[in-house]
């Protein structure tokens, strides 16, 4: 009889066993859905398709729909995965999970619902994988550490686990496999902050390859291609790589809390999440002031990661306005609606010696309190010396202040309303209907 497996042998199962994705996988396939998850996650999945939707209307989404329309084969899942991706994160009013900086629908939405329609799964199916894709994206994303995000884009490192993660389950693949999955999702981690400098268009395309990267990897594991188990923690893996402050155990912590969907922010307003509890803040005071001509100073207290994005005193295009907390201050000091408008060329023009007045400046307890809680403060003095501010732990859109599901629904219509959609009712009510199990209604792409 043989001797069994070797001493070194048996040692490579147990450390494989207890890797951070195979611990999570674990962790996601356990979790119960109820009925209130899946409700929930369909207005999710309604708010990234219209913005995928809206995100057509658009100089970038016009050059991406010609490059799906010029596909030979525009029926692959894994270039529909892209395009809706990259759709969906093009007009910055998507969703954002702030204690990982990952906009989770972008990603996992888009590849979740690309993968259901080809393999004609439920509207139950549909909802669980992009539960656990949200799942899986977030929890990476919280382990990655402050300083992984001053270079590298949260949401195109960390979203191949989310997309992988979701197509596994819209395959039913085993532990193993899903494991594998993940592995190669990882492996292709990539996208980088430089797009900033010169406004390209850049981070859409890290959304759109974020959600194909993660298929990809899920479709090849069924077919038994096996991915490295350790990626996360290994010593040539992506916290090695890309992380000097990971916190790796941040993965598989407290496994008992609620879906991540829930801690997930719902964006009102068109622009960088970290503008928005600025914009919240300036349109209290509006309601104050009777001629905003009479501002002589503005002064915005918030965190660093909003300073390194946001900071841009004299933006140039509607997409340097929207990472611009000058610009957005100015804008929801003077605007009844922080809307698409509120960015063009002429509101640009409009605003930009407002704009001038605005200083910004890092301060507690914003700065401590992120990323967990996204403030600001705002503070504007007059030129008769009266002085108005408003103070925001959290801005609207964030679970502390959550949207309400009109609200979701209304923001959703006007999506599409903009996108030019023919029937905006009929996909809200048919996309709602997921959670009840509903078929999987087609988009006009």
């Amino acid at each position: 009889m043989g001797s069994g497996p070797s001493e070194e042998a048996r040692c490579e199962v147990a450390r494989e066993s207890a890797t951070l994705t195979r611990r999570l996988t674990q962790l996601i396939q356990a979790k119960p859905v109820t009925a209130d998850d899946l409700e929930q996650t369909a207005l999710f999945v309604l708010d990234a398709l219209a913005n995928a939707l809206a995100g057509r209307r658009t100089p970038a989404g016009e050059k991406v729909l010609r490059w799906w329309r010029d596909l030979d084969n525009t029926s692959d899942a894994g270039r529909r995965a892209f395009l809706l991706g990259a759709l969906t994160h093009i007009l910055e009013v998507d969703d954002l999970h702030r204690a990982s900086v990952v906009h989770p629908g972008c990603v996992v939405a888009a590849a979740a619902w690309a993968v259901a329609m080809r393999e004609k799964a439920g509207g139950i199916a549909l909802l669980t994988a992009v539960l656990r894709g949200f799942e899986a994206t977030t929890r990476v994303g919280m382990a990655v550490g402050p300083a992984h995000y001053r270079i590298w884009h949260n949401t195109a490192t960390c979203g191949p686990y989310g997309s992988a993660m979701a197509t596994a389950s819209l395959l039913n693949l085993d532990e193993s496999s899903t494991v594998d999955a993940l592995g190669n999702a990882g492996t292709q981690s990539a996208g980088f902050w430089q797009f900033l400098e010169t406004g390209a268009m850049s981070k859409h395309l890290h959304a759109g390859r974020a959600a194909e990267a993660g298929l990809v990897a899920a479709d090849l594991a069924r077919l038994g291609f096996t991915g490295p188990p350790a990626i996360l923690e290994g010593g040539k893996g992506f916290f090695a790589a890309t992380c000097s402050d990971a916190d790796p155990l941040a993965v598989v912590r407290d496994p008992e809390t609620p879906w991540q969907l829930h801690a997930t922010s719902i964006k009102p307003w068109p622009s960088c999440r970290h503008t928005h509890p600025a914009i919240d803040a300036a349109q209290e005071i509006r309601s104050h002031l009777d001629d905003y001509r009479a501002i002589k100073v503005i002064e915005v207290e918030t965190y660093a990661a909003a300073l390194e994005v946001c900071d841009r005193p004299e933006p140039h295009s509607e997409y340097e306005a929207k990472f611009s907390l000058h610009h957005c201050v100015a804008a929801a000091l003077t605007r009844d609606r922080v809307d698409f408008a509120a960015f063009s060329e002429s509101a640009r023009a409009e605003l930009a010696e407002l704009s001038s007045r605005v200083t910004l400046r890092v301060a507690e307890p914003y700065a401590c309190a992120y990323p967990q809680a996204w403030g600001s403060a705002v503070t504007v003095i007059l030129d008769d010396g009266r002085r108005w501010q408003a103070r925001r732990t959290h801005a609207k859109g964030d679970p502390q202040a959550r949207l309400s599901r009109s609200e979701m629904i209304a923001k959703a219509r006007e999506l599409m309303h903009f996108a030019g959609e023919e029937n905006p009712e009929g996909l809200c009510t048919a996309v709602l209907a997921l959670a009840e199990d509903g078929p999987i209604p087609s988009l006009n792409l």
